[in-house]
């Protein structure tokens, strides 16, 4: 295929997506966790300091009569009839796989997919993550004015809905905070903001997966504290996992932390996906050409720990209900959470 007809072909399948509303975009896959603080907006601050790490809220359903009095019903169990029924939809899913054509087309630079999905929806498509603070609260203790000299690395920042809550709340002077990302536009948007500040942040093109194993720029081997992989980790293709290790084991200090949130095996984000999504177990790709990889927990502990790169600290599954109370629906949500620590 030349590269003017790859070049139709991309902008052509980016532009499908604006009519197709068959499976529920990255803004609502990531953003529904937040649908009850959409009503009460100072709720996640008055949650900060209260609430614990991993603990993935309060609110739990204890009779089923009440389920519709709340948008959200935390720490949610499956039954067997529920995790029977999930595996039939992916077993249907696996009869209209994506064709062999189309696979190598998703597969071949998906950094491109990324990049028209930063130009076609800018920097207002995902909000702030304001609850890193309560998940993460390392990342936020590193900003006070007596931290001293720390490097935060985010890989994968899209428009820097991490980086620049970060950057924003930082008092202190040792702080190096660097973003990148695979799809340039996105890289241009967080150096365009005026929220932007080169004395502390600084942004960069990069590919965790890059196979040359090149070190982004500003990143010297071995000297990042923190490393956050906030939904980034999931549109990397399973054979490009050990790669992304590899890469990432070289920039970390050791007993350095990694940050990590994904979604996890079941999500209805997973579930709703039509024919022609599949790509291989728990591999999709949505409609407008991005991957997206669902996680189990034995699965992500492998990737991190099998080459006694990283040591789990802790890793927890957020099964969250969410009720459209108008419609009587019931959305059933997994998200998977990590914190690793880089060896020796």
């Amino acid at each position: 295929m030349t590269e003017d007809v790859k070049e139709e072909t991309l902008n052509s399948i980016a532009h499908e997506v604006q009519q197709n509303g068959e499976e529920i975009t990255e803004q609502e896959e990531e953003e529904d966790e937040e649908e009850e603080e959409s009503e009460k907006p100072a709720q996640t601050d008055s949650r900060i300091g209260r609430d614990s790490p991993f603990e993935f809220g309060k609110r739990n359903l204890t009779d089923n009569s009440d389920v519709w009095d709340h948008n959200a019903w935390d720490n949610i169990e499956w039954g067997e009839e529920q995790i029977e029924q999930a595996n039939e939809k992916i077993l249907e899913q696996k009869k209209f796989p994506v064709s062999d054509f189309d696979k190598n087309l998703y597969n071949g630079n998906p950094a491109r997919y990324w990049d028209i999905f930063y130009k076609n929806n800018k920097e207002n498509f995902f909000k702030n993550r304001k609850w890193l603070q309560i998940e993460f609260p390392i990342l936020y203790s590193s900003t006070r004015k007596d931290a001293g000299p720390v490097t935060i690395f985010e890989i994968g920042c899209g428009a820097g809905n991490t980086f620049f809550p970060i950057l924003t709340q930082n008092e202190n002077e040792d702080l190096k905070i660097v973003a990148a990302d695979f799809a340039p536009k996105a890289v241009d948007l967080v150096k365009e903001s005026e929220n932007f500040n080169p004395k502390y942040g600084s942004a960069c093109v990069w590919d965790l997966a890059n196979p040359e194993g090149n070190l982004p720029e500003g990143i010297e081997p071995k000297s990042v504290d923190i490393a956050v992989m906030i939904f980034v980790f999931s549109a990397l293709a399973p054979e490009q996992w050990d790669q992304a290790m590899e890469n990432l084991h070289k920039i970390m200090k050791p007993g350095g932390k990694i940050l990590f949130r994904e979604y996890s095996f079941g999500d209805m984000a997973q579930l709703r996906f039509k024919k022609n999504r599949f790509l291989g177990d728990n591999f999709y790709v949505r409609g407008d050409g991005t991957r997206v990889y669902f996680f189990t927990e034995e699965e992500l502990r492998e990737i991190f720990t099998k080459k006694n790169y990283f040591i789990e600290n802790k890793i927890a599954i957020d099964r969250r209900l969410l009720v459209n109370r108008k419609r009587k629906l019931k959305m059933y949500r997994c998200w998977i959470q990590a914190m690793f620590e880089a060896s020796e």
